[in-house]
């Protein structure tokens, strides 16, 4: 069976629908590893996790501005980072954000 070749406006969805099942993965499993550890997250990452995955469930993305992530993203870039801390956070590893020193 021959591939089936996309125009670029199905290849755009095909893109955001795979970047929004790949958000809701990750958020899915962030929260799976706070339920599992006995680490305890704030109210507000509770509710971060809760509201970003509401926003992609419904509008594909969580953010609004195409400046903050790429074209198609479903999480901005600090959305994302943020996703990442709170799985660290709740593995018990100690998040790495840090600023390089300037020389």
């Amino acid at each position: 069976m021959k591939p089936r070749i996309l125009d670029p406006k199905q290849r755009r969805e095909v893109e955001r629908e795979r970047a929004k099942r790949g958000a809701l993965k990750a958020l899915k499993r962030a929260r799976k590893a706070v339920e599992e550890s006995s680490t305890e997250i704030s109210a507000w990452e509770n509710e971060f996790l809760g509201s970003v995955e509401g926003r992609v469930e419904r509008f594909g993305r969580a953010f609004r501005d195409p400046e903050k992530g790429g074209p198609g993203a479903a999480l901005s870039m600090l959305q994302a980072q943020k996703v990442k801390e709170i799985s660290a956070k709740a593995k018990g590893r100690a998040a790495r954000w840090r600023r390089p020193p300037t020389t």
